[in-house]
C-alpha cells in the first residue's frame, strides 16, 4: 500500500541518498521508481557476490560480437536480447542493402553509436549521423546506404513507440518533437533491374525468419504522404538533461520514448550534483519490476573513461550499481569534477530479457 508516510527505523541519513557515513545505500523499489519504495542502508556492498544459475548479469563489449551485416551486404542485425514485447539487436553495415527491408511485427528505434550514412525511405530520404535516434514505424520500407560502417543499437517493439505522456515539466522537456527532423518525398526512379527485393523481418514462421517480396517496380515510388504516422531522426544533442544540485536523480527522469512493457532512455552530459555530501553515483538497486539494459556510448564517469559500445543488462531482483571502489573514488573527486561526462542508453522491460548465445558466448565475466 502506498502513503504519503514513509517510515524510518534504525539508522538512516537525513537526506536519500546523501551523507551515507560508511553505509551502503539500497533501494528496493517497485514500477521502476516511480512506486512503492524502501531505501535499506547496508553495512557490505550488496553487488559482491558470486552467480550461479540462469538469472544473471552479462557484460558485453559490442565491438566483440559479429552481426552478420558487418561482413556481408546480404546479412543482417545480430540478436542480443528478446521478449514478448521487443527484441534488442545490433547491427554493424559497412555496404548498401542489396535490398529493401519491412520489419513487420513492430516499430524500430534505432540508436546510431557509429557511423553516417543515408536512410532511404518511402517517406523520403533521412540523412544519419551519431548521436542520431531514427524512428521508423512498423512496417516502413526502407533501405540503408552507409557512408561508412554504421553501428546500430536497435529496439523492435511489438507496440507502438510513443512520447511519453506530458508531466509536470510540460511538453517539450526533456524531449521536444519540435526538434525532429521529418522526410520529404522524393520518389526512386526505377534503376533498370529485373525486380526489386523487399525483405519482410518477422518473427519464425515455420522456422524461417523473412519473407521476400519481389516488385517490377522501385517500391521507393511515393509521390506524397500525409497524416501523423511517419519516420523521423533526432539527435541526443537536441535533448534536454533535466539536473539537480542536491540528489541523484531517478532514471525515469530521463525518459525519450516508450512502448507497452518497453522504456527508452538517454543518460547525457550533465553538470555533476554539487550540495557536499551528495552521492554522485546512482545507488545500488534492483529494480524488481524491470530488467535494465545500458548501452555505453562515449565519455567517462569522474574521470573513469567508459568503454564505447559495452552492453551491460541487469536481470530484474538482481542487485547492480558502480562498484564501491567507483563510489569512493567519486566522493574522493568530489572536488575535482563538476560534470558528468558520459553518454549512456538505457532500455527497461516490463518482461525478462533473455539472452542470445552470442550474449552468452562473449559475457566478459564468464572469461
Amino acid at each position: 500500500m502506498e502513503s504519503f508516510v514513509h517510515l524510518r527505523k534504525g539508522r538512516t541519513p537525513k537526506r536519500v541518498h546523501a551523507d551515507l557515513d560508511g553505509l551502503k545505500d539500497d533501494e528496493l523499489g517497485r514500477g521502476g521508481f516511480v512506486g512503492r519504495t524502501a531505501n535499506m542502508y547496508r553495512r557490505n556492498d550488496p553487488t559482491a557476490y558470486r552467480t550461479v544459475g540462469p538469472l544473471r548479469p552479462t557484460d558485453v563489449l559490442s565491438s566483440e560480437l559479429k552481426p552478420s551485416d558487418a561482413t556481408d551486404a546480404h546479412g543482417g542485425p545480430l540478436l542480443m536480447f528478446s521478449n514478448d514485447d521487443c527484441l534488442v539487436l545490433l547491427s554493424r553495415r559497412t555496404e548498401e542493402m542489396p535490398f529493401f527491408v519491412r520489419y513487420v511485427d513492430g516499430d524500430l528505434l534505432i540508436f546510431v553509436h557509429k557511423g553516417a550514412g543515408l536512410l532511404e525511405t518511402e517517406f523520403g530520404p533521412l540523412r544519419y549521423r551519431e548521436g542520431d535516434w531514427i524512428y521508423l514505424p512498423k512496417a516502413c520500407t526502407f533501405r540503408q546506404v552507409p557512408d561508412h560502417e554504421s553501428t546500430w543499437l536497435m529496439i523492435q517493439s511489438t507496440d507502438d513507440f510513443r512520447v511519453p505522456p506530458a508531466g509536470i515539466l510540460g511538453r517539450h522537456f526533456p524531449f521536444d518533437p519540435a526538434q525532429v527532423t521529418i522526410p520529404e518525398p522524393a520518389p526512386i526512379d526505377d534503376d533498370g533491374r529485373a525486380e526489386y527485393e523487399v525483405r519482410l523481418i518477422h518473427s519464425e514462421i515455420q522456422g524461417a525468419g523473412s519473407t521476400s517480396l519481389f516488385y517490377e517496380h522501385n517500391p521507393l515510388d511515393v509521390e506524397g504522404w500525409r497524416g501523423d504516422n511517419f519516420p523521423f531522426t533526432f539527435n541526443i544533442e537536441d535533448y534536454t538533461v533535466i539536473t539537480s544540485e542536491s540528489v541523484h536523480l531517478p532514471p525515469t527522469v530521463h525518459l525519450f520514448m516508450q512502448a507497452t512493457g518497453v522504456y527508452v532512455m538517454n543518460f547525457l552530459p550533465k553538470p555533476a550534483e554539487s550540495v557536499p555530501g551528495t552521492e554522485r553515483t546512482p545507488w545500488y538497486h534492483r529494480n524488481v519490476d524491470f530488467d535494465e539494459i545500458a548501452f555505453f556510448h562515449s565519455g567517462s564517469l569522474y574521470g573513469i573513461p567508459m568503454p564505447p559500445g559495452l552492453v551491460s543488462h541487469a536481470p530484474q531482483g538482481v542487485h547492480h550499481g558502480a562498484p564501491e571502489k567507483a563510489r569512493e573514488r567519486a566522493r574522493r573527486k568530489f572536488d575535482d569534477y563538476d560534470r558528468v561526462d558520459w553518454s549512456v542508453i538505457a532500455i527497461d522491460t516490463r518482461r525478462r530479457l533473455v539472452p542470445s548465445a552470442d550474449i552468452l558466448a562473449n559475457d566478459l565475466g564468464q572469461h
